[in-house]
């Protein structure tokens, strides 16, 4: 049985795989911006958590300080090491290069988690409560 958070080595196999209760990890690097465009990148391999972090302010930091609450951007990698190199590499470029980065991807700056947790309607569903 394989234990929460575990690296492990797979034999022949490179990289490391990354397991938590059985599924592959996914780390991500992502852009949060505040209203006036101030931009954080930061890393992470609990993507849901962190953000909700950010967003409510229940860490103390550069993002509760500049309100950096919008996520902007983001990429998702299988191997933490990438992640952590993608988002050193980030981190070094001059603010104008993040903004073009979000720009490709996003180009309204839209809020990419604005909907999260909530329940999802489509086109044509009732608008009465579903059971």
């Amino acid at each position: 049985m394989l234990m929460q958070g575990v690296l492990f080595k797979l034999p022949g196999c490179y990289p490391l795989v990354s397991m938590r209760d059985g599924f592959h990890y996914k780390f991500w690097v992502y852009i949060l911006s505040s209203r006036s465009g101030t931009p954080y990148v930061g890393v992470t391999g609990f993507f849901d958590r962190r953000i909700y972090q950010h967003k409510y302010d229940t860490i103390e930091g550069f993002t509760q300080k500049y309100q950096c609450h919008r996520l902007v951007h983001y990429e998702s990698y299988q191997d933490v090491q990438v992640a952590i190199a993608r988002e050193k590499q980030v981190k070094r470029w001059r603010r104008e290069k993040k903004i073009a980065l979000i720009e490709k991807f996003n180009p309204r700056w839209q809020e990419l988690a604005e909907n999260w947790g909530r329940e999802m309607r489509f086109r044509g569903q009732s608008l009465e409560r579903i059971p």
